[in-house]
């Protein structure tokens, strides 16, 4: 069994003022976990999961799915926008930080796939890519939604 990797990151959480702070938020991933899902821990103690394929499309593309929306802005920040019924969380985080994190759970994951399901081509340890020189998303904008919801992205305390 490999062993769960977690990361300590820095994140900037975006305000309304004219001001974002600089947050610690933990990166977590269990290689075991056969739904493939990324946990973001936050200061107050909240946890968020989601798939980590939300997380790999996010840096090409603006993507949502549930209460969990992420897209590129610019070629080196990403924003995760979190929804609850506490409110919205935005973040912005260094690309390079989620590519290095991404590689990584990729590494450990274990080749063959849960019965009856296919190992796609994403899966073959292949490293994600950041956004191309081509984006033009350079502001924090919000991005459209896409028709899929994510199952069980959604907060939990602890």
């Amino acid at each position: 069994m490999s062993p769960v990797i977690e990361v300590h990151a820095r994140a900037r959480l975006i305000t309304d003022g004219p001001l974002t702070r600089p947050v610690p938020v933990d990166l977590r991933y269990d290689p075991a976990d056969e739904r493939r899902t990324v946990h973001i821990g936050l200061p107050d103690g909240t946890d968020w999961a989601f798939g980590r394929d939300l997380l790999e499309r996010g840096l090409r593309t603006p993507i949502e799915r549930g209460a969990v929306r992420v897209w590129p802005c610019g070629r080196t920040q990403l924003i995760v926008e979190l929804h609850s019924t506490d409110g919205v969380e935005v973040f912005q985080f260094e690309i390079r930080t989620l590519i290095r994190f991404l590689a990584r759970t990729r590494a450990q994951t274990p080749a063959t796939a849960a019965p009856g399901t296919p190992v796609t081509p994403s899966d073959a340890g292949r490293e994600p890519q950041p956004p191309s020189r081509t984006t033009t998303t350079t502001t924090a904008r919000r991005p459209e939604r896409e028709a899929q919801p994510e199952r069980g992205a959604q907060p939990a305390r602890g």
